[in-house]
This record gives C-alpha cells, sequence and structure tokens, in this order.
C-alpha cells in the first residue's frame, strides 16, 4: 500500500471460544480464492496479536470505498478480532478482556505510526442509503464487528466516517 490512512476493525465470525488464528483465518481465505488472508492482523483470545497480511500489498479485507472513492483495500489496515457470534451463532461482542486490550493498544500504536484518519468497524463502510452522511445501523450490509469502533476508540485523533 501507497499510503495508509484507515484502520478497518472485523471480527471472525467465529463461535464465543472458538481459539483459532492467522492460520486457520489463513486457510478459510485461501479456501474462498484469495491470496493469502485478508487482514493484516488478528487478534487472538488470549490477546496475542498476530501479523497477517503484509502492509506492503493491497488488502482484501474491505472492498467498500471510502470518502475518497477508492476501496478501503487499497489504503486501510484490517485488524480482526477472533470471535463475533455468541454461542447459538448470533452476531454479539464476543472480545475478551485481553482482546479489548491488545485492540486499543494496536490502534494507537498504529495512529502513531500513520497518519490516520478514520477507524471504522467494518459495518461503518456500508453504503450510505439515505444520503444523510451517516451509516445507520438500518443501512448496515453486515453486523462486523459487532460493536460500535466510533464509541470505543475516543482517542482516536479525527475520526471522519463518510460515504
Amino acid at each position: 500500500m501507497n499510503k495508509i490512512d484507515s484502520i478497518i476493525i472485523h471480527c471472525s465470525a467465529t463461535r464465543a471460544g472458538l481459539d483459532i488464528g492467522k492460520k486457520e483465518i489463513n486457510q478459510m481465505h485461501v479456501s474462498r480464492g484469495f491470496q493469502c488472508i485478508g487482514y493484516n492482523y488478528v487478534i487472538r483470545l488470549d490477546g496475542t496479536v498476530e501479523v497477517g497480511r503484509s502492509l506492503t500489498i493491497d488488502g482484501a479485507h474491505c472492498n467498500s470505498k471510502g470518502f475518497s472513492g477508492v476501496s478501503y483495500n487499497k489504503h486501510s489496515i484490517g485488524i480482526c478480532y477472533v470471535g463475533g457470534l455468541d454461542a447459538h451463532g448470533k452476531a454479539a461482542d464476543t472480545r475478551t478482556p485481553e482482546q479489548k486490550k491488545a485492540l486499543a493498544k494496536l490502534i494507537k500504536e498504529l495512529c502513531g505510526k500513520y497518519q490516520i484518519v478514520e477507524v471504522l468497524g467494518h459495518r461503518d463502510t456500508s453504503p450510505d442509503l439515505d444520503g444523510d452522511g451517516i451509516v445507520e445501523p438500518e443501512e448496515w450490509t453486515k453486523m462486523c464487528p459487532c460493536f460500535d469502533v466510533r464509541s470505543e476508540y475516543p482517542f482516536v485523533p479525527e475520526i471522519v466516517v463518510k460515504p
């Protein structure tokens, strides 16, 4: 990637307590036709951060276009926490305390290293169907990452969310 200015948070859409990591997600993505894992980082249940796809190549985690009109894959870092589904397979914030701590730390580190202008949940990249400048819950094309990224990480200097 040439210029990194965004972070997109994802969940693996796996049931709470299922301890998978980069290796298993890579296998899932390759079986779907990806070159390799689409995320740049994976956060396991115990808070371990695993490095995924290299930041030197475009991501494969969010095809939506940002306010610049360019696919997020070309200018964003994809972070995936393991989980996102409850025991019954319904969307839920299943992050462990360790995952929450690791995610906050990683976002802070990346914001310090790159000129990040927006940190979003994958669902926040859904199209703004009514054109009001806000992607509301009824406009989400998916629930991922199953929590409100913007309210959870207010320490990000400026968070811009535009379709």
